[in-house]
């Protein structure tokens, strides 16, 4: 045998044991007379003791070893005088008597350390390296144990877990597809999934009253910290039930992963609607682990001569606890930050309440005393709070004040990783109107387009409105979100022909392109669809949230970088001109 034990599980226990551990080499301390190695693998480190009175051979043989050679030792296991408590190993140290390097290795291009040296782009290169480090395996570890997790809490309540195509028909609904041309049948192409959304709609209909599937999907779309081109969802479906049955059942099922991953209880996760969290937060993905509620000024703050505020369809603003004590360049960098290309807003008009409760503001060539303390009132503020309010077109001055609150959160220090709130947003609009959005194919433009997808049910109050103003069509659809992300999403599923015809209509479809696209589901339909809805949770989000981080890419093993390559194995990349023959395919590059 390689090994008889890791370099993680020996204890004070095992002393006087004859052991055998195989692994590489952390580093190496020549103290003269003795040489000591710590070897590693993904169970932890060991202490290596090599002696030169007692084995000079064996000690010299130590000495010439480098970073990240395979090592196979033997030993007895002996209590380290100077004991470690920072390992779990750290009690007890291998006198070796055996060593033999099980393969040579060249000098890493970073330190295999926690913290390590390596930029991201050179760890991403050479990947199997940086997967060594601790902080990278934790990830996967705790990846693997929600995956764990997911399944035994699914399993207990009787789903079952499907694997759908992952070569399926193209749709052009969405985001952009990944095609993949087909050898055998000619100018034809499969596509990737963005979700396993028709299919699972179909195995209800195929009586799998509860199914699951932690499923790879594809999206072509534009990169983010919490987006990669190819991701994993929890993906779930249940027939016979209503929306209170889907949050109930996944609620739990998040309560389940915090408790048994985390350690943490969650409380009853409570609804919000879209509309309040666009109103009081600006997004439909709110921060709740602080308040910090937007307030509307327009009948405060109006009529008072200041051009800004009277010619603004909205102005609206927050209020920071504690934050009146900001210096003035403080409030310039919160003003810089709102006119930043990519927030939007013009400028910032704050207020400061001081300690006996007076009020003064950066526009008070405009407004007196009386005035302020209206606005002092409107916000609920205290001595020491700090107003920051903006204007302008209203959609516009509500984004850009979302991303104000959350800098503010970030800056007072609410916005703690180890804190967890958690709610569901409902009531979504069923449909939204795309103004040309760069994630969608150009020819949906000038269209409504489905807020989730085109199969989701409308709220039964609201179906009468399709017909005369389908943009306030609620949906019967619901988003989890955590700490300011939307770690999951689903809907109530149109299971009648007629309505989800209406809906393709509505959508821009006509009947045969509605039929060419989604005739199998319609066909189906016809068979006795039950009542069904869903979700689908981002698991790769879920487990970058769990272990406090923003970046996603972080919880996978082999992810891709902001251009959406492999810069490791070089993907993507060009194919043979014999293969485009024989996919009947030719390439036009585009000119320099």
């Amino acid at each position: 045998m390689h090994r008889t034990h890791t370099c993680g599980e020996l204890t004070i226990k095992n002393v006087g044991q004859a052991v055998t551990l195989s692994g590489w080499m952390q580093r190496s301390r020549d103290l003269g007379g003795m040489t000591f190695i710590d070897l590693r693998d993904r169970y932890g480190l060991t202490q290596l003791v090599f002696n030169m009175e007692s084995n000079a051979s064996l000690c010299e043989q130590a000495r010439s070893l480098g970073r990240e050679y395979v090592l196979q030792i033997t030993g007895t296991v002996a209590e380290r005088s100077n004991k470690n408590n920072k390992i779990a190993t750290g009690d007890i140290e291998i006198i070796v008597t055996y060593l033999q390097i099980l393969n040579k290795a060249q000098l890493p291009p970073f330190t295999i350390e926690d913290d390590t040296d390596g930029g991201d782009d050179l760890r991403m290169k050479y990947r199997y390296l940086d997967l060594r480090r601790n902080v990278v395996r934790n990830n996967l570890q705790l990846r693997h144990l929600m995956a764990q997790e997911t399944r035994n809490y699914l399993n207990t309540l009787n789903f079952i877990e499907v694997e759908t195509p992952v070569l399926i028909k193209s749709t052009p609904e969405g985001a952009r597809d990944f095609v993949v041309p087909s050898r055998m049948n000619e100018g034809e192409f499969y596509a990737l999934p963005q979700s396993p959304q028709t299919f699972k709609q179909l195995l209800m209909v195929a009586g799998f009253d509860k199914y699951y599937q932690l499923v790879k999907c594809f999206r072509d779309e534009d990169l983010r910290a919490d987006r990669q081109p190819e991701f994993t969802q929890i993906d779930c479906e249940m027939s016979f039930v209503e929306q209170e049955d889907i949050l109930n059942t996944f609620e739990g099922m998040v309560k389940h992963l915090f408790k048994t991953v985390k350690g943490v209880d969650i409380a009853t996760m409570p609804h919000m609607t879209y509309a309040d969290a666009m109103k009081f937060y600006g997004n439909d993905k709110p921060d709740t682990r602080f308040e910090m509620k937007f307030v509307e000024l327009n009948e405060t703050v109006k009529g008072k001569g200041f051009k800004v505020f009277d010619e603004a369809e909205l102005v609206v603003g927050i209020c920071a606890t504690g934050a009146a004590e900001y210096t003035r360049k403080q409030l310039d960098e919160l003003t810089d930050f709102v006119k930043r290309p990519q927030i939007g807003a013009t400028g910032l008009v704050y207020a400061r309440v001081a300690a006996d409760g007076s009020i003064k503001s950066s526009v008070d060539k405009f407004y007196n005393t009386d005035d302020l303390q209206k606005w002092a009132t409107a916000f609920s503020a205290g001595s020491g709070d700090l107003i920051l309010i903006l204007a302008g077109a209203a959609n516009k001055t509500r984004k850009a004040l979302s991303e104000l609150r959350l800098e503010m959160g970030s800056r007072l220090g609410m916005r703690d990783k180890n804190k967890f709130s958690c709610l569901w947003i409902v009531d979504f609009p069923l449909l939204e109107w795309n103004d040309g959005d760069p994630n969608l194919l150009a020819s949906l433009a000038g269209r409504w387009h489905a807020k989730h997808h085109p199969f989701t049910s409308p709220k039964p109050e609201d179906i009468e409105l399709l017909k005369t103003n389908p943009g306030e069509v609620r949906a019967n659809a619901y988003d989890m979100v955590i700490n300011g992300v939307e770690v999951g999403g689903g809907s109530i599923r149109i299971h009648s022909k007629e309505l989800q015809a209406q809906l393709f209509e509505i959508l821009g479809f006509s009947s045969d392109e509605a039929q060419k696209q989604f005739g199998f589901l319609m066909k189906a339909f016809e068979f006795g669809a039950p009542p069904h809805g869903g979700i689908a949770f981002g698991f790769d989000r879920l487990c970058s949230l769990f272990g406090g981080a923003d970046v996603i890419r972080d919880f996978i093993a082999f992810p891709k970088n902001n251009s959406g390559r492999d810069v490791m194995i070089d993907a993507p990349s060009s194919i043979t001109d014999e293969q485009l023959n024989e996919l009947s395919l030719e390439v036009k590059l585009p000119e320099k």
